[in-house]
């Protein structure tokens, strides 16, 4: 069981690696792209576990409807946002602003033949 959380880890931090800069996307999104639809929280686990390599932009990803429900498992209560905002997203309470407008879905984003 564990070999497969791994593969899924790393299929789930490919896919966080490609999130553009000043974008998001959510935990439901990469786990639809990843054809696991229903493992969105697996996704947070990902996320959650992939603090020590910097090269996983895990900000970037959040619940369905924006809300920054993994910033407890960043150093510092207040990094996740502080990370966004660097990136040029506004963030309100926990909550990212405009989030239609630059949300980022990896099904339409992403080709999975590549």
């Amino acid at each position: 069981m564990k070999k497969t959380n791994d593969n899924f880890f790393e299929k789930a931090y490919g896919v966080a690696r490609l999130i553009p800069f000043g974008r998001v996307t959510s935990y439901g999104a990469i786990a639809k792209f990843l054809g696991a639809a229903r493992s969105a929280r697996m996704v947070g686990w990902a996320m959650n576990a992939s603090h020590n390599d910097e090269t996983v932009p895990a900000h970037r990803v959040v619940n369905r409807v924006g809300l920054l429900t993994g910033k407890n498992h960043f150093d510092g209560t207040n990094l996740m946002q502080q990370l966004l905002e660097n990136e040029g997203v506004v963030v309100i309470e926990n909550q990212i602003q405009d989030f239609d407008k630059i949300f980022w879905d990896p099904s339409e984003e992403l080709d999975l033949e590549n």
